[in-house]
């Protein structure tokens, strides 16, 4: 097992002890704009030096704004993505041979153009976007599971969206199937939700294709209504389901700095290891995010 994971940023992994640990979630917290999607991008890439396979993407956005997540990849890292699609596969033989195939980026719900949450929906709305769900899982199942077995040990969840309670949004309930059910479940498990009746019939393949999920790392990036560090501080970490699964949490925010304000992060909280407790500015370029040097 790789002792810690690069984040692909080494002012970030020296603040983190050496890294991200193999087996956990980290939460990235932070308003629109603050730069979520880029550190999960430069995590991601990072992967393709350190394990030889670059990690890979879900995006869950439903509204119609985009997180660029394809456009910020091409142009920080020359890197095209190969997106999954979400159509339903009609044979299980299939599978390995077009659905198993090596993938990076995967949005698992139409855009709908706006924030699905059940206080936005009707009864009857609120049942067909589960029994859309359902659907949809199985394909993230496909995602996952075809991407591990093919050396992939890191993966980023993007486009979380702000809500006054997370139990409210479809978002969270796939946050916890993924979590749960894929990440955190062993990979012959994993191959029995996927295949279910078939799977019998897939067991030499299974076999030949083995994985362990304790190395596999999960970053997930959280929309908070909060903008300013300060407020980021003094929100409670341990609310809400995501954040106590949290190994890690890393706050992305702006600062004063005289007459202007800047961006900065974080490490709030960083489980089994010593980390720095500085705020550390960082700017956006075209190199992505650039942390300020130690002093």
């Amino acid at each position: 097992m790789t002792s810690r994971l690069s984040t692909g940023l080494p002012q970030l992994d020296e603040m983190l002890g050496g890294g991200l640990l193999p087996g956990t979630l980290t939460v990235v917290i932070g308003a629109t704009g603050i730069g979520k999607t880029q550190l999960g991008l430069h995590f991601a890439h990072a992967g393709r030096a350190q394990e030889g396979e670059a990690g890979i993407l879900l995006d869950l956005t439903t509204r119609g704004d985009s997180q660029n997540q394809a456009e910020y990849a091409r142009s920080l890292f020359d890197w095209k993505f190969r997106e999954f699609a979400t159509e339903e596969v009609s044979d299980v033989g299939d599978v390995w041979q077009r659905d198993l195939a090596r993938h990076d980026f995967l949005h698992l719900f139409r855009r709908s153009g706006r924030r699905v949450t059940q206080a936005d929906l009707t009864v009857e709305e609120w049942q067909e976007w589960n029994a859309e769900l359902a659907r949809k899982l199985d394909r993230a199942v496909q995602f996952f599971y075809g991407n591990f077995v093919q050396g992939v040990r890191r993966c980023v969840l993007d486009g979380i969206e702000p809500t006054e309670r997370d139990s409210d949004s479809f978002q969270f309930q796939v946050i916890d199937y993924v979590y749960h059910q894929i990440l955190r479940k062993d990979d012959d498990w994993v191959a029995r939700d996927l295949f279910r009746v078939h799977f019998r019939s897939q067991a030499d393949n299974v076999a030949a294709h083995r994985y362990d999920h304790r190395d596999i790392a999960c970053v997930l990036l959280y929309t908070s209504h909060e903008t300013l560090l300060d407020d980021l501080l003094a929100r409670p970490i341990e609310s809400g389901d995501a954040l106590s699964n949290a190994n890690t949490i890393i706050l992305m925010g702006k600062v004063r700095d005289g007459l202007r304000m800047r961006r900065a992060l974080h490490v709030a909280k960083h489980r089994g290891s010593a980390c720095d407790d500085r705020i550390v500015p960082f700017e956006i370029t075209e190199r992505g995010i650039v942390i300020e040097e130690s002093a």
